[in-house]
């Protein structure tokens, strides 16, 4: 066997399949890829980002070999882990009359219009946030669905709503809005990593590894 033919064997040659979530662009994603081009610069990375659903089909249809999603379960045959643990914020306007001083908890927004991601993209999330109000000891009015940030942030920046999102995804987006993170809470916004456990491609191993800093 050459040299070329070992390395693709090895999983040190050859593609990974990577879909994600927008939030996981944020921070997991730009270091994996930082750890893969220095471990093995020949695993060439494909990402694509999609719904947790859509991951999901996609795995199981082989058209993915690793997803990052936001889900507390998965179907038989897959595998999940948690690979980062994040706070949530609430999402306001930059002139609204609530700031991180006079903030003092999730029930300050019982007359509010909420802007949430659709449960369909993300119903963990979805659920989530819904519990957190429901601690408070209200039902969010929902004013707008999305499954992208930047349109929840210019629906807020219009004045349309508020929103509560993960903490990490405030970066990235220059808009008039601002964020609260909600630290008393105990709800965290929780990202895995999923891929299917009779997946052959030898590099994916190692990006797992490399994500569950076994290497």
């Amino acid at each position: 066997m050459c040299i070329r033919d070992r390395s693709i064997g090895d999983g040190n040659l050859g593609e990974i399949r990577i879909g994600f979530l927008g939030s996981a662009m944020q921070n997991v994603i730009p270091d994996l890829l930082i750890k893969l081009k220095n471990k093995y610069a020949g695993i060439k990375a494909n990402l694509e980002e999609l719904s947790n659903n859509a991951q999901v089909n996609a795995l199981l249809r082989d058209k993915l070999d690793v997803g990052f999603v936001r889900l507390a379960r998965v179907p038989n045959g897959m595998e999940l882990r948690p690979v980062f643990e994040d706070t949530f914020s609430v999402v306001l306007p930059k002139d609204h009359k609530l700031n991180s001083i006079s903030f003092k908890g999730v029930h300050q927004l019982v007359e509010e219009s909420f802007i949430l991601f659709s449960q369909d993209y993300s119903p963990l999330y979805y659920d989530t946030v819904m519990s957190i109000c429901e601690d408070e000891g209200f039902t969010p009015k929902i004013s707008h669905k999305s499954v992208h940030a930047q349109t929840i942030f210019k629906l807020v920046e219009n004045k349309l709503g508020i929103a509560i999102v993960p903490t990490s995804l405030q970066y990235g987006f220059q808009m008039d809005v601002k964020f609260i993170e909600l630290k008393k809470i105990s709800q965290r916004a929780v990202l895995s990593v999923i891929w299917k456990a009779d997946n052959r491609n030898p590099a994916l191993q190692h990006c797992i590894d490399l994500l569950l800093k076994k290497k």
